[in-house]
């Protein structure tokens, strides 16, 4: 904590500061001034949790200065020094709600007494105002929540919470809801203290309020509450401040309501916020709407038929099978032009269309023998993962191109030898994986699957095992998420000892290691 000491009398000051051990008490910074005006001025600057000072001084006593500070520095804690046995300071010092009066010449042990007394008050004081700030931030935090359903349904709770949070509300009163969409895993609460927080300070220039809430882990609610209706630009660069603050940090939409004037309708400027947001998913990340935008946007819906569906599906399969890259990629063109930006259109719409294109360009590969060119996942976990059209499609392309790339490049394997890499791709996980599983999916008996495999690509099944589990180990140290104890589980070793040793031995580096190296 900061002391500031205050006394006309130089050598009490240097007195006091030489002979005790100031530290010892959480004192770590400390203030010296010569009268109640230097006092005043340093204090004002410095703002210290703790203030010494004398009753009796020239230009300005200590009465006076702490009567000035009161209201500057409410939560610190004021100690009087004096050398008169004078009631009426006492009074005074009573009424300034003094801690302490310590009489001169000063006792050391008695004032180390009286700054310890302050210390602990200073922080009580601290703890109250934390208490404070949480039990209002949680009334108002349940005043945006209750903003967020129908008025009629909802009058009674939304007039007491108003009634606890004091808000008088007349019928000028207006607010605008903003809805800001974030990435799941990066949802954070610090950041959404210090957006709310860094968002109170920029509206009380404008004697607005917000009343903040998230729903749904990745949607946060600011309702803008304003004691008349706003100019159109005061609004908006509420938005802008808002797309500001989030920019640096994470992947974002933001909606604006329509400004509603009246606790009654609240709730309309946060349906018409929501509403907005529902067609984010075909805009780019970072992107503002607003009520005036939608507008202007006129859109004929086209008519989404089973045969325009069964079209992209058909004509992605033949470009894949025959190879055919530059009508593949103009046939994605056309699908990503398709949905993108369209208002109309149901994300689930899209994503129902593009799982059966991943399911597509998978039965593709099978065809064609090759093997897997990403990662095998649930593709239904795969469209949920993405937070955008623009994301869902750079995987789609990407599939796509990597499957081009493996059609081009190798020849079509052996059907034998295709199906068992197909089966120790797709169970590779599963620590009990072993040569009579592989050989039974191929109708061979356990000893003569290892000699067939092993004529055919130069290695053991065992072998063969082992390098792709390790390539997947690869894979997955690259990515900082996982655990290496979650990793050895992933690629089918329970026993972490033992996957350490076989990835050293494959590799020259242990996991961790791997991982630094990786990382860097």
């Amino acid at each position: 904590m900061k002391l500031l000491i205050v006394d006309d009398e130089e050598l009490t000051r240097t007195g006091l500061i030489d002979s005790i051990d100031w530290e010892s008490l959480g004192i770590f910074q400390l203030f010296q001034a010569e009268d109640g005006i230097s006092g005043l001025r340093i204090a004002k600057a410095m703002k210290p949790e703790i203030v010494l000072c004398d009753v009796r001084m020239p230009r300005m006593d200590g009465i006076e200065m702490v009567e000035r500070l009161e209201k500057l520095l409410p939560h610190s804690a004021f100690i009087f020094m004096s050398g008169y046995s004078d009631k009426e300071y006492l009074k005074a010092a009573i009424r300034l709600k003094a801690i302490n009066y310590v009489e001169k010449p000063l006792d050391p042990t008695e004032v180390k007494n009286s700054i310890k007394e302050g210390y602990n008050c200073v922080r009580q004081n601290m703890r109250t105002v934390k208490n404070e700030l949480f039990y209002s931030r949680g009334t108002a935090s349940s005043f945006a929540a209750a903003l967020t359903q129908p008025y009629r349904d909802n009058k009674e709770n939304v007039t007491a919470l108003a009634k606890e949070l004091g808000l008088k509300l007349t019928s000028h009163a207006s607010f605008t809801s903003f809805v800001v969409k974030l990435e799941q895993s990066q949802t954070d609460q610090n950041l959404m203290d210090q957006v709310l927080t860094d968002l109170e300070v920029f509206l009380s220039h404008s004697h607005m309020q917000v009343y903040y809430v998230s729903k749904y882990i990745q949607y946060h609610v600011f309702h803008i509450l304003s004691p008349v209706l706003p100019p159109h630009g005061a609004v908006n660069r509420i938005g802008v401040f808002l797309k500001n603050c989030f920019d640096p940090a994470c992947t974002f939409y933001i909606s604006r309501g329509e400004t509603c004037s009246g606790i009654a309708r609240a709730y309309d400027s946060y349906a018409s916020a929501v509403s907005l947001m529902q067609s984010s998913f075909f805009f780019d990340p970072g992107t503002f709407f607003t009520p005036e935008e939608n507008d202007t946007v006129h859109t004929e819906k086209e008519d989404r038929n089973k045969s325009a569906e069964e079209a992209y599906i058909t004509l992605l399969s033949e470009a894949v099978l025959n190879n055919d890259r530059k009508i593949g990629r103009e046939l994605l063109r056309r699908l990503y032009e398709d949905f993108y930006q369209r208002r109309e259109v149901s994300p689930h719409e899209a994503k129902d269309l593009y799982y059966k294109l991943f399911m597509v360009l998978e039965d593709c590969r099978q065809t064609l023998r090759l093997a897997p060119v990403m990662e095998p996942e649930n593709a239904m976990k795969l469209l949920e993962s993405c937070f955008s059209f623009r994301e869902l499609h750079q995987k789609l392309t990407q599939k796509t191109e990597l499957l081009f790339e493996a059609a081009r490049s190798h020849l079509s394997e052996e059907p034998t030898i295709f199906l068992i890499k197909e089966y120790i791709h797709n169970h590779y996980h599963d620590e009990a994986l072993s040569v009579r599983d592989i050989g039974g999916q191929v109708y061979l008996s356990a000893s003569y699957v290892c000699t067939y495999f092993k004529n055919e690509t130069g290695q053991t099944i065992n072998q063969y095992l082992t390098d792709y589990r390790m390539k997947k180990a690869k894979e997955l140290l690259a990515d900082s998420r996982y655990q290496i104890a979650d990793i050895s589980n992933k690629v089918g070793y329970s026993n972490g000892n033992y996957f350490s040793k076989s990835f050293k031995k494959m590799t020259g580096l242990s996991p961790s290691d791997y991982r630094e190296k990786m990382l860097k």
